[in-house]
């Protein structure tokens, strides 16, 4: 008998308040499906503290331990999840993959278009918001007029792929104008023509100060400093004599928001594949990560030299997961955040409503924002350039806001 589609995806919800819920997923198996898997669970705002891996290269079995919000929708996140795994379809009783023949469609790009009168913390409801409805936030230009409106553009992306139905879309209106109040002015949704989706490209240019150094892809001597650090270890190795066909990776670290995703993420950009894994993280903030890997010609990974760039991108990718700097504009103060894209196009999920909600527990205004890609070394960034309003440019050190924003980043605050 094969597997119900129901049972791809099981949930058991705990039972006590700060006791782990458990997600199992057993289906067929795919490189970078962990990632995948990893990026919708952070999507939802949830922590993994534990993960066990095992798979024969056609078919998985994976159970993470989460936690976080109580008011996380379930149904939801086990339809993404279910969604995210690869189909699997009946012949005389017998499951196996079906694989795509091609690329997935890339989702219609809309430009939700509104003009408020600003007020603090305002940017963050409204990409909560949109969060909740899961409108994903490709990119935001937003300014701020002389008189105090606030003129906002999002390019977004819709979930559900629902937002070309009126329904939908006066379903985004009201939700928009049930926060914004009387604040409101104007608001409407179109699809993004050829010219919009252009504007997804990065048109600014990043001064070689921030590339060179704030950006810098080599790997400090010093650890980062903020959020409740126990332990400066950070190791992380690669055993080819343990196992006969599979070469042993292990990891130890500091735990932060998000940190299986950034071990998934790397070796999906690398095509290797997990036959076996264990993750799990302590009281003390540590974590421990043992996984059985192997390229995806079914070989070990014997080559000296992608054996040291592995653990190389690895040991960079824990450490600094996020680059964050705030830096002098002329008069003005800027913020700048940059996280890797996965080389599917990926960009980090949550990455702006962090932003945003670390600026308004620091009671900091935005006059404008801008989130945009660039080529950085030989990877694509995603960049978020957060222009601080002038009044509050003086009233909080830079090193407060850096550290303010790097913790809630990393899941310290």
């Amino acid at each position: 008998m094969g597997i119900l589609n129901d049972d791809v995806v099981l949930i058991r919800q705990s039972e006590k308040p700060g006791d782990p819920s458990v997600i199992t997923v057993n289906c067929p198996d795919k490189t970078g499906l962990g990632c995948d898997l990893c990026r919708i669970i952070l999507f939802f705002g949830l922590s993994i503290v534990r993960g066990d891996v095992s798979t024969d290269g056609k078919w998985c079995y994976i159970v993470f331990w989460v936690v976080g919000k109580s008011v996380t929708r379930w149904s939801l996140l086990k339809k993404r999840l279910v969604g995210a795994c690869p189909s699997c379809s009946s012949a005389l009783g017998i499951y196996y993959y079906k694989a795509e023949s091609q690329l997935p469609k890339l989702p219609d790009l809309f430009l939700l278009k509104f003009c408020c009168y600003d007020r603090r913390g305002l940017l963050h409801d409204v990409t909560e918001l949109l969060c909740e409805l899961e409108l994903v936030i490709k990119r935001v230009k937003i300014s701020t007029t002389p008189d105090g409106k606030m003129i906002d553009l999002f390019f977004i992306t819709d979930t559900r792929e629902l937002l070309h139905t009126k329904q939908r879309q006066d379903d985004t209106f009201g939700h928009l104008k049930a926060v914004l109040g009387n604040a409101m002015i104007s608001c409407e949704i179109e699809l993004a023509g050829p010219e919009s989706a252009a504007c997804l490209q990065a048109s600014s240019f990043l001064p070689s100060v921030i590339t060179e150094e704030a950006f810098s892809l080599e790997l400090p001597d010093e650890h980062p400093t903020g959020g409740s650090l126990t332990s400066n270890i950070l190791s992380v190795t690669m055993d080819n004599s343990l196992s006969p066909s599979h070469s042993l990776l292990q990891i130890i670290c500091q735990d932060h928001k998000g940190l299986l995703y950034d071990i998934m993420r790397t070796l999906k950009d690398y095509n290797i594949q997990i036959s076996y894994g264990r993750f799990s993280a302590n009281q003390s903030g540590n974590c421990e990560v043992d996984l059985f890997i192997m390229q995806a010609d079914g070989k070990k990974i014997v080559d000296p030299n992608k054996q040291n760039a592995v653990c190389s991108r690895l040991r960079m990718e824990l450490f600094r997961p996020l680059r964050v700097a705030v830096v002098s504009r002329g008069p003005d103060t800027e913020l700048l955040v940059a996280n890797p894209v996965e080389l599917s196009g990926k960009g980090r999920p949550l990455v702006f409503y962090d932003i945003t909600l670390a600026l308004k527990m620091l009671n900091i205004c935005i006059f404008s924002a801008e989130i945009g890609r660039h080529m950085i070394g030989d990877r694509e960034w995603e960049v978020y350039r957060i222009l601080i309003d002038e009044k509050d440019s003086f009233s909080v050190p830079w090193n407060k806001i850096e550290e303010g924003v790097k913790k809630m980043l990393m899941g310290w605050a």
